[in-house]
């Protein structure tokens, strides 16, 4: 019922227009064009500013960065120095190579990827879920450690281990999981290059990663183990317990690789580089890394 009247208003609209000389019913539709044009400018400025204002923020967002746990002291220092010098800051996530790798391979949304053995990296990048092969940005090196109180004497060629294994003094001895960290496998070939594999297997407690199996080795629930030299610098440490430098002929290179993930962002790509830059790579070597390439 209501379609008859609207008709009858439109229509009634229509013939007051047509009774209007031809120049006013032109200008009357110049006006309206105008109109429209303008409301579609003023729309489409407010669409463009939202977007502009969107994009800066994605682009600045705080990147998640997957990293090996025995940068945990080097890379916080690291990442305050980036923020002091860029304003920008990163989200540092630390645990074992091992198994950031098993998730990254099913998309973990981190940006980028330092890992303890560059062998996960290098699958990674054949996997094509990485930018490149990465680059080299470290090597780690391995300390045997005790608690303070403990039976065991630490020393480079693990006599004091050894000892105290044949005195029947170790019941607990730490090291990160030799199935997924790195830390793990080459604290494994140097108790078996020191014939101590098998007197310890039974006694072994494992880390999920290295700086688990470095709080597990000098807690007090167990005698000793072997853990990231990286870690053991820390002034904490001392108060607690004691280290020595493990040679590194003693087990394969610890070269440790980083990479970018597809997903990464400008932020993630800038601390990528700032890692390779001089007062980055002061900061990893002060913690006790060794430079690629670099004898040490």
């Amino acid at each position: 019922m209501w379609l008859g009247p609207s008709i009858l208003i439109v229509r009634a609209s229509t013939l007051t227009e047509a009774r209007l000389p031809c120049d006013v019913r032109r200008d009357i539709h110049r006006r309206e064009g105008v109109g429209k044009v303008r409301f579609l400018t003023t729309w489409l400025g407010i669409v463009l500013l939202a977007l502009g204002m969107v994009a800066p923020a994605a682009a600045q967002s705080v990147p998640n960065i997957a990293a090996a746990a025995d940068l945990r002291l080097a890379l916080t220092e690291v990442a305050a120095a980036f923020t002091r010098d860029t304003g920008q800051k990163v989200s540092l996530t630390f645990g074992s190579s091992g198994n950031f790798y098993r998730q990254l391979q099913q998309g973990a949304p981190f940006q980028l990827f330092l890992s303890a053995d560059e062998d996960y990296v290098l699958a990674l990048a054949k996997a094509g879920k990485t930018v490149d092969r990465g680059t080299p940005y470290a090597i780690g090196r391995l300390a045997v450690v005790a608690p303070k109180g403990s039976p065991m004497q630490v020393d480079s060629n693990l006599a004091g281990l050894r000892a105290a294994v044949r005195a029947g003094q170790i019941t607990r001895f730490a090291i990160a999981n030799p199935a997924h960290a790195p830390y793990g496998k080459r604290a494994e070939e140097v108790l078996r290059r020191g014939q101590l594999w098998e007197p310890l297997i039974g006694k072994l407690v494992l880390g999920e990663n290295v700086s688990q199996a470095m709080q597990f080795a000098t807690a007090g629930g167990a005698q000793g183990g072997i853990v990231a030299y990286s870690l053991v610098l820390d002034p904490a440490f001392a108060l607690r317990a004691r280290y020595a430098l493990i040679p590194a002929a003693w087990h394969r290179p610890l070269r440790q690789r980083m990479v970018l993930m597809k997903a990464a962002g400008p932020v993630a790509q800038r601390f990528y580089r700032y890692i390779q830059q001089p007062a980055a790579r002061r900061i990893l070597v002060r913690h006790g890394f060794a430079l690629p390439g670099e004898a040490r």
